[in-house]
């Protein structure tokens, strides 16, 4: 059984740059710098975003963004 992975708000930016190694730039072009001098920043999607000033509305598009980039990767 192949099991599809999804990626949501409460993913830790580690493992979505793992994941989605295109979701670093994503970030970046949104304002969320998810690698500042070659260390990556703790928490998860939606604590940065939230740092950030993003809303639940702009973290969910967020979300099915990746998941979009995800499923044109497979």
């Amino acid at each position: 059984m192949v099991y599809k992975m999804t990626i949501k708000k409460d993913i830790h930016i580690e493992d979505l740059i793992d994941i989605l190694p295109q979701s670093a730039q994503y970030l970046s072009a949104h304002g969320i710098k998810c690698i500042a001098c070659g260390e990556p920043i703790w928490g998860t999607l939606e604590e940065a975003a939230r740092d950030k000033g993003f809303n639940d509305i702009q973290i969910e598009s967020f979300v099915r963004e990746f998941n979009e980039m995800l499923n044109k990767e497979e």
